[in-house]
């Protein structure tokens, strides 16, 4: 069946959020004279219990933490960590050939419409999207709520969509949705275990959106 629309997620995939957020993360547990596991950081790559389980993490291990009071600061810390960042590398080659050929495009996320609309804005990238589905508005992944939603909005079936992910995550919610899923690992993520993936990119740059369309059906 022909391809007719792409699916993104968005923070490591369309963009490389994470790498700011881990810096900032690390640096707040640095700040209080502890270090960040990155074997816990991997356990929530791709959902939306990252904060919950970062400040519970610090808590264990420094008396006293107030996450609410340490909150403002992280954010203002990775804003100002992305300013400069664009999208990740090959990924506006893949929205421009997708334009041409007329092919929906979305994004299923597990953040926040605020945090995932702010940051496509800023990028640059907000009108090429018809659908922005996030876990503040269906369940977060690895459930596959927000794939289903971006395949309602978008109005096609999980047989017409290709989906695009960094993390094991993600790619278990898309592929729960019944979508053919193409991890991109970021240097975050490139050590993890894809293996539920139906190909595996080392980047954008590395394979043409041609190359992809031809070889899953379109």
């Amino acid at each position: 069946m022909a391809t007719r629309a792409l699916i993104f997620d968005f923070d490591g995939t369309l963009a490389d959020t994470e790498a700011a957020v881990l810096r900032s993360w690390q640096e707040m547990f640095a700040g209080h004279g502890v270090e960040l596991p990155l074997d816990v950081w991997h356990t929530v790559i791709g959902t939306q219990n990252t904060a919950a389980t970062m400040f519970k993490l610090l808590a264990e291990q420094v008396e006293n933490v107030d996450p609410e009071s340490l909150r403002p600061s992280m954010r203002a810390r990775v804003h100002e960590l992305l300013a400069e960042d664009g999208p990740r590398e090959g990924v506006l080659d893949y929205l421009d050939e997708a334009a041409r050929r007329g092919l929906a495009l979305g994004v299923a996320s597990s953040s926040s419409s605020t945090w995932v609309h702010g940051q496509l804005e800023r990028l640059g990238l907000a009108a090429r999207f018809t659908a922005v589905e996030t876990g503040d508005r269906h369940k977060p992944k690895p459930d596959p709520d927000t794939y289903l939603a971006a395949l309602r909005t978008l109005g096609v079936t999980a047989e017409e969509a290709l989906a695009f992910e960094d993390s094991p995550h993600g790619v278990s919610a898309a592929k729960a949705a019944g979508i053919t899923t193409i991890a991109v690992p970021n240097p975050i993520t490139a050590t993890l275990d894809f293996a539920k993936a139906d190909q595996v990119l080392p980047s954008f740059t590395t394979t043409p959106l041609s190359t992809l369309l031809q070889q899953f059906g379109s």
